[in-house]
C-alpha cells in the first residue's frame, strides 16, 4: 500500500479524550484510530509494504488493534496528518503515552527521536519538520523482542506490543511550562516546583488559579534560554483535604505569559493531603497515616487487564468504572501490579477517591548494569509523570525479588558459584535495591516507598514492612498471621535479608488470597468463606494496618477476583447470614472482630460464648456510644427461628484493637441446625456501621436427626441410592453429597415406621436439598494436576476445568435444571433448580472439607425442596410402609446434599405423623 492519509471520523476515534487530564492544553489533535501497519515478526521479515491497518492505541497482540498477532518483532506504523496550530509560531510536539519497547519516529522523513522503555511517556519536538501547508507523514518503528533486560512487568496475560497508549499532537508557545510538581501540607501550604522551557531570555508572568477562586496567585519570573527551575509557594485558606471519603481536588490553571514568547495555559489540579507513618500511644510500631490520622488500608491487587484491549482500556468510562467497582466494595486502595497505571485511570482515582500503591515494572533477566540503567531511566519517567496524583501514596520499587536474582550460569562464569548453583539475590544487588529505595525517597519525599514487596522474606530497607502469603484453612491462616505479627518488631531479622533488620515501619500484607496455596492451585472456586475469616484474622491484630487481596478481577489463569474478568458480579452470600451484609461490611474502618473459627461443631442445647474485639481506624464515632445488636438464629426446615438476642452499648473511643468487655453468651438450639450468630453495629441514629457473623453446626447427637416439627423423621443418606441412571455420577465431601451429570435419576428405597411404631399414617412430607450440576471437564475425563511455575506469571493456560479444586463460585452465569420427584413412579412434585451455586452459604460444605489445601466442591449448596405428599399416596404408604423415591433431572443434572454438606443439615427426610 502506498503512503496515504488514513481517514478516521471523530465518532470512530478510540479513546478520544485528552490523555492527560492532570496536564492538559487546549490546542491538540488526537492521533488515535486507524494507521497503516506492517509487522516484521522475529520469524519472518514480511512485506516491505504497509499491508494492514491497525487501530491505535491498542497493542498489535490485542483483539482491539485489529491485528491480534502475539508475535515479537518490529511493528511499523504510518499515518498522514494535516494539522495547523491555532497560534502562529507555535511549537509542535508529537506525544506518546507509551510504546513497548524501543521506538523510533520520523516526520516527513526526518528522524524526530528515539525512546526505550515500555511504560514511560515521551514526546518529540517536531516543529522543524512539520508542514502546515501540506499533509505530514508520521512513521513509527516499534521494536519488541521481550529481551530479559526490558522492563516488562507481568505482561503474560496479554502482551503490550508496540503503541499501547494514546498518541497526540500538541501546540505550545515558544515559552511554556514543561512540568510542575505540587507538594502540599495539610495546613494549606503548597509548593509548586516548575520547569519552564524558553526559547530566549526574558521576563514572564506566572499565574495560578485554582479551586474556583480559592487560589489566585501571581509571580514574575526571569527566564533564561532552555530549561528554568522555578519554585513558587502559596497558601490555601481553609484547605479542603483530599481523602478517599472526601476526594476534593483543586482544579484550575497555570498560565505563563512571556510577551512575544506567547501565553501558555495548562489545565491541571492538585489535592491537599499528607501521607506518612506515626507512632500512637505507647506502641513501638507505626501505622500508615493520611492527613495525620491512621488509615486502615483495605486494598486489592489490580492487574489492569482487559480481555480485548489487554492493558489498554477500550474507553474512559471503563477506567472510571474500574475505580467504581473497587470503591463499591468498601475498598480504599488498589495496588497497581508490576506496572504504572494510565494517567486517565489515575485521574479517576483522584476524582472518585481511591488510594493507589503503584509498582515499578520488573525485568526478568539478571540485574546487570545495562538492565539496571534501563530500569532506573524508566522509574524516573514514571515518578515524574505521576507525581501530582494525590491518590498515589506509595511507590513499590520491586516485586517478589523478580529480576533481582542472578542466575546460576552467570554466577558460575564469574566464579561466585558452581554449575549447580541456584539463582541468588546477591549482596551487591541488595545494595542496589537499597539505593533505589533511597533514590525514590530523595526525588519524592511526599510518599511512602517500599524496596521490595516480598514473598521470600528478603526486604532490605523500606517505609512499609510488607509480606505476601497464599495459605488456606482457618487454623493455618490464623497461625501464620499470628506468627508474622509476633515476629514483627524493631530489630527483628524476620522478613529481612543480608543482615538487615526491621525498623518500626508499619506492618501491611501486600498480597494474599486463595488463588495459590492449594495443590495445583485453587482453580476457579468460591473464595467467600475464606475471605471472611481472613478479614477477621487481620483485624484481630492491632499491629496490622491493612492488606492487599489478590485480586480485583479474575485474569486469564487466576480466578480469585472480586469480579469476573468482564466485570461480572460474584455473589459472596453474606446476606444469607445477616440481612443487608455485603463485602463492604468487612472493610469498614470501624469493625467488630469475632475471635472464633468460621464454623464450630457443637452439641444441641449447649451454652457457648464468643469473644469479640473492636477495631477502629477512624475517629468518626470516637466519643460516641455505638450499639452492638446480636441474635442467634437458625433455619428449621425452611422457617427462620430466632433464639437468644441482645444489644450491647459500647463506648467507641481510641484507634486500634481492643477487647470488648465480655464475650457474648447464648444457648444453641435443641435440634440439628446450622446456627448463625449475626452481629450488627449501629450508630445512635440507626446508621449501620458494620455487620459480621459466625456459624455453628449443631448436632442432635442421636441416630435420628432432631428437628422442631411434629411427627417422626426418617433420614435417607443421599449416597444411599439403590440405583442411578446418570451418564456421570460421583460422590463428594466425604460422601456427604452425590452428583449426577446430565439427565438421569437417583432412586432410593425408603422404609417407613411399621404399624407397631406408628399405627396410622395421616400425613407425610419430603424434604431434601438439591441443586443443578454443571459438568466440568474433570468430572468427565478426570482431574489433571498442573505444576504452577513462573510460567503462570507469563499467562500459561490454567486448564481450569481439569483442576481438582474447581467449582464455580456463584455469579451472574446460571446453570439450571428441572427435576421431577416421583413416589412409586407417580409424580408428586417438580422443581426448577435455578443454579449450581457455591459461596459462603455452603457452610457445611466447608466445615467437612478433609484437607485444608484441597477443595472438594467446597461452598457448594442447593435449594430446600419440600413436597407434601397427596392423601391418595399417603393412604398407599399406610399400607405398604415402604416406597421407591425417584429424583429425576433433565440435562442440567442434579446434586443432592446430605447432613454434612450444603447449607441445610438434613439428609433426604421423610416426616410422617
Amino acid at each position: 500500500m502506498a503512503a496515504q492519509a488514513v481517514q478516521t471520523s471523530a465518532a470512530s476515534v478510540p479513546r478520544p479524550e485528552y490523555p492527560r487530564p492532570d496536564w492538559q492544553r487546549r490546542d491538540w489533535l488526537n492521533l488515535n484510530g486507524a494507521w497503516s501497519f506492517r509487522l516484521e515478526s522475529e520469524n519472518e521479515s514480511g512485506s516491505a509494504e504497509f499491508d494492514a491497518e491497525i487501530v491505535v492505541p491498542f497493542s498489535w497482540a490485542s483483539p482491539l488493534s485489529g491485528i491480534g498477532r502475539d508475535e515479537r518483532g518490529i511493528g511499523w506504523y504510518k499515518r498522514e496528518v494535516s494539522w495547523t496550530p491555532e497560534a502562529a509560531g507555535s511549537l509542535v510536539f508529537l506525544r506518546f503515552g507509551a510504546v513497548d519497547y524501543r521506538c523510533d519516529v520520523w516526520v516527513n522523513g526526518t528522524h524526530a527521536g528515539s525512546h526505550s522503555g515500555g511504560y514511560g511517556e515521551f514526546e518529540f519536538d517536531v516543529t522543524a519538520a512539520w508542514q502546515t501547508d501540506a499533509p505530514n507523514t508520521i512513521m513509527v518503528r516499534a521494536e519488541d523482542y521481550d529481551r530479559k533486560s526490558q522492563t516488562r512487568g507481568k505482561q503474560g496475560y496479554g502482551e503490550i506490543r508496540g503503541i499501547w497508549q494514546p498518541v497526540w499532537l500538541e501546540a505550545r508557545p515558544q515559552a511554556y511550562v514543561q512540568q510542575a510538581k505540587f507538594v502540599t501540607k495539610i495546613d494549606g501550604t503548597v509548593q509548586a516546583n516548575l520547569i519552564i522551557a524558553a526559547s530566549k531570555a526574558g521576563e514572564a508572568s506566572l499565574q495560578f488559579n485554582f479551586g474556583d477562586g480559592a487560589v489566585c496567585h501571581a509571580e514574575n519570573v526571569s527566564l533564561a534560554p532552555g530549561g528554568n527551575l522555578v519554585g513558587v509557594s502559596f497558601q490555601v485558606e481553609d484547605p479542603q483535604l483530599w481523602s478517599p471519603e472526601t476526594p476534593y481536588l483543586y482544579e484550575g490553571e497555570i498560565k505563563l505569559a512571556a510577551g512575544d514568547g506567547g501565553t501558555d495555559a495548562v489545565t491541571t489540579y492538585f489535592g491537599i493531603r499528607e501521607v506518612g507513618t506515626a507512632l500512637f500511644g505507647d506502641r513501638n510500631y507505626r501505622w500508615v497515616t493520611l492527613n495525620g490520622k491512621p488509615v486502615y488500608l483495605n486494598g486489592t491487587l489490580d492487574q489492569s487487564f482487559h480481555e480485548t484491549g489487554f492493558f489498554t482500556y477500550p474507553t474512559d468510562d471503563e477506567m472510571r468504572d474500574e475505580i467504581y467497582l473497587a470503591k463499591r466494595l468498601g475498598l480504599n486502595f488498589v495496588r497497581i501490579h508490576i506496572k504504572p497505571e494510565e494517567p486517565r485511570k489515575l485521574y479517576w482515582a483522584d476524582k472518585l477517591g481511591m488510594l493507589i500503591m503503584e509498582d515499578m515494572p520488573c525485568f526478568w533477566g539478571n540485574p546487570d548494569e545495562p538492565t539496571r540503567a534501563a530500569y532506573e531511566r524508566e522509574a524516573k519517567e514514571i515518578i515524574d509523570r505521576d507525581f501530582n496524583h494525590p491518590s498515589i501514596f506509595s511507590w513499590i520499587m520491586f516485586n517478589e525479588t523478580w529480576g533481582l536474582r542472578t542466575d546460576a550460569e552467570t554466577l558460575a562464569l564469574t566464579g561466585q558459584a558452581g554449575d549447580q548453583a541456584v539463582a541468588t539475590y546477591l549482596p551487591e544487588t541488595q545494595e542496589w535495591v537499597r539505593a533505589m529505595y533511597r533514590w525514590a525517597k530523595s526525588v519524592d519525599p511526599t510518599r511512602l516507598v517500599e524496596d521490595n514487596s516480598p514473598c521470600n522474606y528478603d526486604k532490605v530497607e523500606s517505609d512499609i514492612n510488607t509480606w505476601h502469603f497464599y495459605i488456606n484453612g482457618y487454623e493455618q491462616v490464623r497461625a501464620h498471621v499470628t506468627e508474622v505479627v509476633e515476629k514483627t518488631y524493631p530489630g527483628s531479622a524476620f522478613n529481612y535479608a543480608g543482615g538487615n533488620v526491621q525498623s518500626d515501619a508499619p506492618l501491611l500484607n501486600s498480597e494474599c488470597g486463595n488463588v495459590w496455596g492449594f495443590v495445583s492451585g485453587a482453580g476457579d472456586s468460591d473464595l467467600a468463606w475464606h475471605y471472611r475469616y481472613m478479614m477477621n484474622e487481620f483485624r484481630r491484630h492491632d499491629k496490622m494496618c491493612g492488606f492487599v487481596f489478590t485480586e480485583l478481577r479474575d485474569v486469564t489463569n487466576e480466578f480469585n477476583g472480586y469480579y469476573r474478568l468482564d466485570g461480572g458480579e460474584k455473589f459472596f452470600g453474606y446476606e444469607g447470614f445477616v440481612p443487608g451484609m455485603t463485602l463492604a461490611d468487612l472493610h469498614a474502618p470501624d469493625f467488630i472482630v469475632i475471635d472464633a473459627p468460621p464454623c464450630q461443631t457443637a452439641q444441641a442445647g449447649t451454652r457457648l460464648s464468643v469473644p469479640l474485639l473492636k477495631s477502629s481506624y477512624s475517629d468518626r464515632y470516637h466519643g460516641q456510644k455505638l450499639l452492638l445488636g446480636w441474635e442467634l438464629w437458625h433455619d428449621n426446615l425452611g422457617t427462620r427461628v430466632t433464639g437468644d438476642r441482645g444489644v450491647i452499648e459500647l463506648d467507641w473511643n481510641g484507634f486500634g484493637v481492643k477487647a470488648i468487655h465480655a464475650p457474648i453468651a447464648f444457648d444453641l438450639p435443641k435440634q440439628d441446625a446450622l446456627a448463625v450468630l449475626a452481629l450488627t453495629l449501629r450508630a445512635a441514629d440507626g446508621t449501620v456501621v458494620t455487620r459480621n457473623f459466625v456459624t455453628f453446626d449443631v448436632r442432635g447427637g442421636g441416630e435420628t436427626p432432631v428437628y422442631d416439627a411434629d411427627g417422626r423423621f426418617v433420614a435417607v443418606p443421599v449416597t444411599g441410592f439403590a440405583e442411578q441412571t446418570f451418564a456421570y455420577q460421583w460422590n463428594a465431601i466425604q460422601e456427604g453429597k452425590t452428583n449426577g451429570g446430565r439427565a438421569g435419576a437417583f432412586v432410593y428405597d425408603v422404609r417407613l415406621p411399621d404399624a407397631g411404631e406408628l399405627p396410622l399414617l395421616r400425613h407425610a412430607d419430603l424434604y431434601f436439598e438439591a441443586s443443578a450440576k454443571r459438568l466440568l471437564a474433570r468430572n468427565i475425563e478426570g482431574a489433571r494436576e498442573k505444576a504452577h511455575g513462573i510460567d503462570f506469571m507469563h499467562g500459561a493456560d490454567a486448564a481450569v476445568e481439569y483442576n481438582a479444586n474447581t467449582y464455580y463460585m456463584t455469579d451472574d452465569e446460571r446453570h439450571e435444571s428441572r427435576i421431577r420427584v416421583l413416589v412409586d413412579g407417580e409424580e408428586v412434585a417438580s422443581f426448577l433448580l435455578p443454579d449450581n451455586p457455591a459461596d459462603s452459604q455452603g457452610a457445611l460444605s466447608y466445615q467437612y472439607q478433609e484437607v485444608h489445601n484441597k477443595l472438594d466442591e467446597a461452598g457448594s449448596y442447593g435449594y430446600l425442596c419440600k413436597v407434601v405428599l397427596p392423601s391418595s399416596i399417603v393412604a398407599k404408604l399406610d399400607r405398604s410402609r415402604a416406597f421407591k423415591l425417584t429424583v429425576e433431572a433433565d440435562e442440567g443434572g442434579l446434586a443432592l446434599y446430605g447432613r454434612n454438606a450444603g447449607r441445610y443439615p438434613i439428609d433426604i427426610l421423610v416426616n410422617v405423623n
